[in-house]
């Protein structure tokens, strides 16, 4: 890297994602506000992104580098459902999305703080899940990965053998399009 990419997100699975192409990124979690005043997913993911972004670039004034923000959201039905927080709503996510094709949405915002400019923009990736019965969904769901995910499930984790197949961008599910991002990179020429 050209210059160093600050990740506006607490995130391990984020990190994992940039390091696993040569990214090294300095971890600065984001305090922005997390109220939202859009409701379609994509502009959801786009405002969220762009704050945390601008919230942690306000903190590296003066100095050369790249902040990237990010958001992730589940959507079914065009709802967004967000990280679960108990086992009980976990269970209600889980049952509506089994047996159905969902969407994942990340935002993401890099800010290059030489220039002040700033990108942002949404991918989807629509998630085919197969068909689970009350005790799988209870039993997945006891496996304690769901609590702290948006939409209640981890690709990456336990729920895959649930996962029956995607289309598009698998790491945009994960957390972050990598290929996208370091599309953006390469054209500003900092990869």
């Amino acid at each position: 890297m050209k210059k160093e990419i600050i990740l506006a997100s607490g995130s391990p699975r984020r990190s994992d994602l940039l390091h696993q192409v040569g990214i090294s990124p300095v971890i600065c979690p984001s305090r922005a506000d997390e109220a939202i005043s859009e409701t379609r997913p994509d502009l959801v993911v786009q405002e969220l992104a762009s704050r945390k972004a601008q919230e942690v670039a306000s903190r590296y004034e003066g100095q050369d580098v790249i902040v990237l923000g990010a958001d992730t959201v589940v959507s079914i039905d065009h709802e967004i459902l967000g990280k679960p927080g108990c086992e009980q709503k976990a269970e209600e996510m889980i049952t509506r999305l089994q047996g159905r094709t969902h969407q994942v949405y990340t935002g993401v915002s890099l800010i290059f703080t030489g220039t002040k400019e700033q990108i942002t923009f949404a991918e989807k990736t629509d998630v085919h899940v197969a068909p689970m019965t009350r005790e799988q969904i209870r039993r997945y769901i006891a496996e304690g990965e769901s609590l702290d995910k948006a939409g209640a499930y981890g690709i990456q984790g336990k729920f895959a053998a649930y996962v029956t197949g995607i289309s598009g961008d698998y790491n945009n599910v994960v957390g972050l399009p990598l290929a996208h991002v370091c599309q953006v990179l390469r054209e500003k020429e900092e990869m």
